[in-house]
Formats: C-alpha cells, sequence, structure tokens
C-alpha cells in the first residue's frame, strides 16, 4: 500500500455515503471505523460496536462494500472486529468476512494485458498473483483421522512435490462439512511455503464462473483462458456447480488440458464422486477420473472430539468434558458445525460474561447446528451408529463377522425399524442386502440385549438422543 490506509478508508466511506440510502448509511456505516491493515496478511480491519451492524452490511450491502473495498484496497481480506460493553468491562471479537465479500480473484491480470496497462504482462512474464487462499487452513490445524488420511497424506505429498506428475488431477470429495476445503488451502499454502515462485491460484467454481461470464461479455475469452494456463496449481472448489455450466465446462477443459500437458496441478474439489456428476462432460468426467479420486467421510466422533478440543485450546475457552462430548455427538459429523458452536459459545461467553456449562451449549446447538426437516433415512441411522462404534458403512454392509461390526449391523437394522415406516425386506436389502429373516433376528437380538445389558442400553440411548438431534 502506497498511501495512508486510513485515507483509503476515508475514500471507500465517501464512497458508501454516496451510494447507500441516507437512512441505513447512518444506522449501520457511520458505526464502522478504520482500525488496521495488516500488511502481512493484506488483511483490513475494521470495527463496529456490534456484531449485529456487521451482520446488517454484510447482509444488506454485500455488493456495494465489496466493490467499494475491491476498488480502493485491492484483493484483501477483511476482518470485523466488534467491540462491545458489556457491565463497565470492554471485550472484543474478530469476525471474518464471508467468502462473498472477500475481493475475488478477477480478469485483472489478463485485462491489463489487452488494454496496455500493464508492459510487465504485455512482454509474457511472470508475475506473482494473490492465491486467494485462507492463511488460516494450514496442515498444523488439520487434525488427522480415518475419515481423512489417505487424502491428507496423499495432500501433503502433493504440496511438497508440485512438479511430479502423480496424483494428478487430485479429486477430493464427500459431504459438506468434512473439511475438503481446509485440506487444499493447506495443499496451496504448503505449496507456498516451500516454493514461494509457484503461482497457485484457490477459486470456487462459482467464481470461476462469474469470471467467464465477465470475460464472455467483454469479448476478451482468450485472455481469460491465457490467464488461467499460466497457473502452476490450480485449485477449483464446489466443481458440482457447473454441472448446468455447458460453456464454462467448455472453457475450463481446455484449461485443463494445457496444464496437464505441461505437468501443472490441478485440484478438484466436489461434494460427490464424478460417477454422480450428471451434466458434467464425459469428456471432463474422464479427465477428472485420471489423477487420484480420494474420498473424505464425515469424522468420526473421536476425530470431532480432537478437533473441538484444538479449537478450544486455540480459543483460550475452558468447556467442560461432558460439553466436548455433547457438542460433538451432536454436530452431525460437520466440522462446519463444530465450529459455529464454538464460535457461538465464545461470543455468547464475552458478550454476557457467563461460563460454558450445559444449559448454555445446549440453546447453542440448536440454533448453530443445522437439524434436517426431513425424516431419517436408514443411511442416516447407519452412519450414526458408524460412528458411534468407530466403523465404516462399507463394513456395516459388507460380509465381516467381527464382534463390533455385526453389533452395529444388528443395532442399525433394530433402529431402522424403530424410526423409519420402511418394511424390514427393504431395510434388508439397504443393510447389505440381508434377507428378512436376518433383519427380524436382528430386532430380536438387540431388543433381548437391551433388557440384560443395562452398559449397552445407555449406549443404545445416546445413539438414539442423537438421532433424535436430526429429526425435530
Amino acid at each position: 500500500m502506497t498511501q495512508d490506509t486510513k485515507t483509503l478508508w476515508a475514500s471507500c466511506q465517501k464512497y458508501f455515503s454516496e451510494t447507500i440510502d441516507a437512512t441505513d448509511y447512518e444506522r449501520l456505516f457511520s458505526h464502522v471505523t478504520f482500525e488496521a491493515y495488516r500488511m502481512a496478511t493484506k488483511t483490513l480491519v475494521l470495527q463496529v460496536p456490534s456484531q449485529y451492524i456487521y451482520e446488517e452490511i454484510e447482509k444488506r450491502y454485500l455488493s456495494e462494500l465489496r466493490y467499494g473495498i475491491r476498488n480502493t484496497f485491492g484483493m484483501i481480506r477483511l476482518d470485523w472486529h466488534v467491540v462491545m460493553e458489556q457491565s463497565g468491562k470492554k471485550g472484543g471479537l474478530i469476525f471474518e468476512s464471508t467468502d462473498e465479500t472477500l475481493a475475488p480473484p478477477t480478469l485483472i491480470q489478463p485485462t491489463e494485458r489487452i488494454t496496455g496497462k500493464n508492459d510487465t504482462a504485455a512482454k509474457g512474464e511472470r508475475q506473482d498473483i494473490d492465491s486467494n487462499l485462507n492463511p488460516k487452513q494450514v496442515f498444523r490445524t488439520f487434525l488427522e483421522g480415518d475419515s481423512n488420511r489417505l487424502s491428507r497424506s496423499i495432500g501433503l505429498r502433493v504440496a511438497e512435490h508440485p512438479n511430479g506428475t502423480q496424483f494428478n488431477p487430485m479429486f477430493i470429495f464427500g459431504p459438506s462439512g468434512c473439511g475438503k476445503t481446509h485440506l487444499v488451502n493447506a495443499i496451496g499454502n504448503r505449496c507456498k511455503e516451500v516454493y514461494p515462485g509457484k503461482r497457485v491460484l484457490y477459486v470456487s467454481a462459482r467464481i470461476f464462473q462469474q469470471q467467464f461470464t465477465t470475460a464472455m461479455q467483454r469479448g476478451i475469452i482468450n485472455d481469460f483462458i491465457a490467464f488461467y494456463q499460466t497457473i502452476d496449481m490450480l485449485i477449483v472448489d464446489d466443481i458440482q456447480e457447473w454441472m448446468t455450466a455447458t460453456r464454462t465446462q467448455d472453457a475450463f477443459f481446455h484449461i485443463f488440458n494445457h496444464l496437464y500437458r505441461n505437468n501443472r496441478r490441478i485440484l478438484l474439489v466436489s461434494d460427490r464422486a464424478p460417477v454422480d456428476m450428471e451434466g458434467i462432460n464425459k469428456r471432463l468426467l474422464t479427465r477428472f477420473k485420471s489423477g487420484i479420486m480420494a474420498e473424505m467421510e464425515q469424522p468420526n466422533l473421536q476425530l470431532c472430539i480432537d478437533i473441538l478440543k484444538k479449537k478450544i485450546a486455540y480459543d483460550g475457552l475452558t468447556v467442560p468434558a461432558d460439553v466436548v462430548q455433547y457438542i460433538a455427538e451432536t454436530a452431525n459429523g460437520s466440522i462446519r458445525d463444530l465450529e459455529g458452536v464454538i464460535n457461538s459459545l465464545m461470543a455468547h461467553s464475552v458478550v454476557y460474561n457467563c461460563s460454558i456449562d450445559m444449559n448454555l451449549v445446549e440453546r447453542v446447538v440448536k440454533r448453530a447446528v443445522k437439524t434436517d426437516d426431513m425424516p431419517l433415512t436408514v443411511d442416516d441411522i447407519i452412519d450414526r451408529v458408524c460412528r458411534h462404534y468407530e466403523v465404516t458403512p462399507a463394513m456395516v454392509k459388507g460380509k465381516s463377522r467381527k464382534q463390533e461390526i455385526v453389533l452395529a449391523r444388528q443395532l442399525s437394522m433394530y433402529l431402522a425399524d424403530k424410526y423409519t415406516n420402511i418394511p424390514a425386506t427393504r431395510i434388508g436389502k439397504l443393510v447389505g442386502n440381508r434377507d428378512h429373516s436376518t433383519v427380524l433376528h436382528s430386532i430380536s437380538k438387540i431388543a433381548e440385549k437391551l433388557t440384560k445389558d443395562k452398559i449397552f442400553a445407555l449406549e443404545v440411548e445416546k445413539v438414539m438422543k442423537a438421532l433424535k438431534v436430526k429429526e425435530s
């Protein structure tokens, strides 16, 4: 930044005062003050007196906020520092801006090239770019467990050996909240750490599509493609969003081929496997599957507990063990939900100057953990039982006769009969293609064990309690 950053913020405020309704400007933006600009992380920190103000600004004036900041500061990260006074005490919380508020990767490079504003780019020289990586999402903070061990191991190898051809492309898929975005950011950050000169770029499929549309409108498609072909490691998140975007797929096809032929790294992230991506061109799917497909699963109970403990320690909170256990059991295996609960607990603790106990957590979980209004499915039940017994759905649906797997299998059938209206024949089909008599036998065995084994009954009660969270 060559200009004084306070002066730049003053320019932003002037823009907001001229473009935003006067009443809302007075109600919201007039309370926003410049706190700091951190050169090392390219982060603008704005101070507000309440969480409500920053949430209202991002909800109601997102485009104006992004436009004003991007055109004044350039591509930067935005943090909100909420400073509150309560009972004579002053407390503060830092909230990172939503992804949409951050200035996204734009067509600055190709646009400058065709307008002659950037002589260096016009000569074809490589310039550093904003990688758009989250500096907090690194391998050090990515905990390893059975659900992510393979993906993490391969990802670390890719990060430290980007010039190799093995595992290219790397296609990472799994359900929402299992840590996929954290992992690819960790890969990108590690690569930049080991090879500072590498051009690494993280971009969401949605932003890529917006850039492509803009390039089409401006008639600079060739420059758009040329820019992406200069990237050494391209990370594209949520590519399932392209399933109906035929033109975007065609543009990416040319970028993919160029990068692949020149041994550049390609990392793709999706919430589903390639085989389930209907609407994606077959020639692209073939390329997606040509490297390594790394599946990530929802973390099991122990990994959820470990993640919670690490975040709690990082945030400097004191949370009782039974509360940690409760959060882990009710967060539906979503790392995002785990973090949301802890962030909400921290906010409550600071604002109301109260300790974190089970009563507070139960109230917060109802608001922070997304529950599903849809009825339970057999797969929901199998997943929950597997998390409790630390086995996998594949094991339960398989032929293993190990005691703990048989127990998980029988309990899954028992709970499916209890919580769904599905007939026993159908339950058997869904639990490894078992027959009707096997399901009835399993239900009978579990019912008998519940009456004789008090410890087992308590275990089942925990699983049932977790399932009721989803039903409520």
